[in-house]
Parts: structure tokens; sequence; C-alpha cells
């Protein structure tokens, strides 16, 4: 067993696509990048209109997804972190039997097309919807998943401005996009869930 497949615990986290190769295989994928691609999605899911990987532009979020071959993908964000967790309970519920999640922060691609730089508002989505399933019972989590947890719940008053303030924030808002920042901080505004059929994120 790969010290750093974390398949001993239940909730698993690594980033991007090397993260999702490095972890051993899980039911339950959930890719978070939250400027912008999973809370587009979520977005585009909550009006009923499909949202596609090829079509959404993005080069952080949609690989990771299209890499997340043979488990139930979905999109997560602040928006629907608590929608996200209890469709995850539903689904072992339905299954009968203890389910494995990997969650997926995507990070910011580099300019070589290769290297991802940690991207604070992933941490933090991610840890909001570690922290929605620990709510649920749902608490089995490596460290790794442990440490975004506990930086989202320590953090959570801050969420904001620290998506304001960091880089990808920053990026958007001197676009003239403060407001889509702003947006995808808002937590828990959303139950729709998106998951990933064919190609597209369509509301479960």
């Amino acid at each position: 067993m790969p010290a750093c497949d974390q398949s001993f615990y239940q909730v698993r986290l690594d980033w991007g696509r090397e993260g999702l190769a490095r972890l051993a295989p899980a039911d339950v994928v959930v890719v978070v990048d939250i400027l912008r691609f999973t809370t587009a999605a979520t977005d585009a899911a909550d009006r009923g209109e499909p949202f596609t990987l090829d079509g959404s532009g993005s080069v952080n979020g949609a690989p990771v997804a299209a890499a997340a071959s043979g488990a139930l993908v979905l999109a997560g964000s602040l928006r629907n972190a608590t929608a996200i967790a209890k469709a995850v309970l539903a689904e072992q519920h339905r299954r009968g039997g203890r389910l494995s999640i990997a969650v997926l922060p995507a990070g910011e691609m580099g300019r070589d097309g290769e290297s991802v730089r940690f991207a604070i508002e992933d941490q933090l989505g991610a840890g909001a919807i570690i922290d929605a399933l620990a709510v649920l019972g749902l608490d089995h989590s490596s460290p790794e998943a442990a440490v975004a947890c506990e930086s989202f719940r320590g953090l959570r008053g801050a969420v904001r401005h620290l998506l304001l303030a960091g880089g990808s924030g920053c990026e958007l808002v001197e676009r003239g996009l403060r407001d889509d920042v702003l947006h995808a901080a808002e937590l828990d505004v959303a139950d729709v869930v998106p998951i990933l059929r064919d190609g597209a994120f369509v509301a479960a």
C-alpha cells in the first residue's frame, strides 16, 4: 500500500490531477475549483442547465473531473458544501456500505502547464465540504483532509476577505470581476448537486 494513497481513511484529500493519481481509487470524487469552475457548475445546475467540461474553458477543475473515471464525480463549492455532503451520505445509504471519498482541490495551473499552485479558495472550499461531511458523521479523515477541514473552521468568518485578497481573487478583481469572487464566497446558499454524466455536470 503506497504511503501517500490515504487508503486507510474514508475521507481523503490531494491536489489536482497528480493528487488524484496518488490517491487510492475512491467511490466518490468531489472536485473543488472555487474560482470559478465548480462554482459555475453549481450555478448552471441550479438553473437546470448542463455544464460541459469541454465548453467550460477550465484548465484547473475540468481536467481533474475528466480524469476521475470509475467514480461518482461531483462538483463541490462553498455555495453547495452541505448539499454535497448530504448527497454523499445518501449515496452511502443507497449502496448499503461505507463509501470512500476523495476531495480534490484543483489549485491553479502554473504557466508551464504542469505545476499546480496552492489556491487558498480551493483549500477553504475543500475544507467546507469535509467539515459538512464530518457534521453528518463521515469523519474518518486523512491528515490532509483534517488540515483542510480545520483551516476552514478556523477561518470561516474571514472567507470573503481571504478570497478577495488571495492570488486568484486579486486576479479576478483586477479584471473587474469582484462580484464573481463574492458570489463564490457565499456558503451553503445552493441545494443543488452537480454530477458528471457524459462529459457534463448536471443536477443530480
